[in-house]
């Protein structure tokens, strides 16, 4: 079995990492620098299992930056390139994935291709329509970044937008990849798994928006937040799981996956899909507002990063806290070991944490840590679980 996975992200590189353990898999990215370091079994994306994993299993894995010499004899093209949501057209840009699909199956006509991008509901129909009798099925991914490996090899589900054999076949690819045997497995039309995804997202930003709204009127109200958690989260149906305060849900999927599906809902009643997205808007209004109530000259931001064993701060709620005290005059400095810049965003970015620290009146930061235990005084946080969920 041949499998060609485009796209050395997360989703692409942890699904090529889990296939190569019993197919041959061709890995294909634009950026060479990526490819060569696949090439050496050294992950390009900082996640501690995948790292692991390529350095130590035996696999059947080859990349490349030439997408055509990897397409002939494929059985299986894996579609994994970013879908970016764009804010002037209120729609995923999902030209990465048609060039993709356009390209593959010119090469290779036989081959089945799976969509592992996040699409809008009805964009695999339209797709299909598009390239009469090729084999195009849409499978959802649900990843958890720095923990993409992890969550392949322990799927809590898996489902693949299709029925026919070739659908079959995918998904007990990815059952055999995984180190679980009694795994949900689902097959279902294509536009019903695009809808399984978003929604499942977005029911994902209710929760971490709700938890947020219970933790701002508490903070308004001089309320012990995390008894009022931990008590609604005693009730069975609602659990105590994905309850910790934030700075609002951020990080690749959550934002965009969550406008997109807003987007869907166009000339269909609706008021809470709406609120999910406006929630987050006003959550880090609320977050920038109490900071500034501790009248600070200088705020130091701790981490971009949305979680702890990530390198990802795409979309990361922390940024939209600092634009709003930059935009109030307040000065903001950075610390954030992965950029290599000296300035982020026009915020000078230091390296020392030392001097970062000292210069600091008031430190924020997403989620607590060790770190910052010298100067506790001066850290602002609504973590109260110390977790990322």
């Amino acid at each position: 079995m041949k499998i060609v996975v485009v796209g050395l992200g997360y989703v692409g590189l942890s699904n090529a990492a889990v296939l190569a353990q019993h197919s041959e898999v061709v890995a294909v990215d634009l950026d060479a620098e990526r490819v060569g370091l696949v090439a050496q079994r050294r992950s390009p994306i900082e996640d501690a299992e995948l790292s692991e994993h390529l350095a130590t299993q035996e696999l059947d894995l080859t990349a490349t930056t030439d997408a055509r010499s990897a397409y002939p004899g494929a059985d299986y093209v894996v579609v994994a390139t970013p879908t970016n949501y764009d804010e002037r057209t209120n729609y995923f840009d999902t030209s990465s994935v048609e060039a993709v699909v356009a390209e593959a199956l010119e090469v290779e006509p036989s081959a089945t291709v799976v969509i592992k991008s996040t699409v809008p509901v009805g964009f695999t129909k339209r797709l299909r329509e598009d390239h009469p009798g090729a084999s195009i099925v849409f499978s959802p991914e649900f990843l958890r970044e720095g923990r993409a490996l992890h969550d392949n090899l322990h799927p809590n589900r898996i489902v693949v937008g299709d029925t026919t054999e070739a659908a079959r076949t995918f998904a007990d690819l990815l059952l055999q990849g995984s180190a679980e045997t009694d795994v949900p497995v689902l097959l279902t039309d294509p536009t019903e798994a695009e809808a399984i995804k978003l929604f499942a997202n977005t029911y994902l930003a209710l929760r971490v928006a709700y938890f947020n709204e219970l933790d701002t009127y508490a903070a308004v109200h001089g309320l012990d937040s995390r008894q009022v958690i931990e008590g609604v989260g005693l009730d069975p149906r609602i659990g105590t799981h994905y309850n910790n305060p934030s700075f609002g849900y951020g990080g690749y999927c959550l934002p965009k996956d969550t406008k997109q599906l807003q987007a869907n809902y166009r000339n269909v009643p609706q008021n809470l899909i709406s609120a999910i997205v406006e929630a987050n808007t006003t959550r880090k209004d609320f977050i920038a507002a109490d900071v500034l109530r501790h009248q600070p000259r200088t705020v130091g931001i701790y981490r971009l990063i949305m979680k702890a064993g990530s390198d990802n701060f795409r979309a990361s709620s922390i940024q939209g806290v600092m634009k709003r005290l930059k935009a109030k005059g307040v000065e903001v400095i950075v610390y954030e070991p992965t950029i290599e810049d000296e300035l982020f965003f026009n915020s000078e970015v230091l390296e020392d944490l030392d001097e970062f620290k000292k210069r600091s009146d008031l430190i924020i930061t997403n989620r607590r840590t060790d770190a910052l235990a010298d100067v506790a005084a001066k850290v602002y946080t609504r973590d109260l679980f110390g977790t990322d969920s």
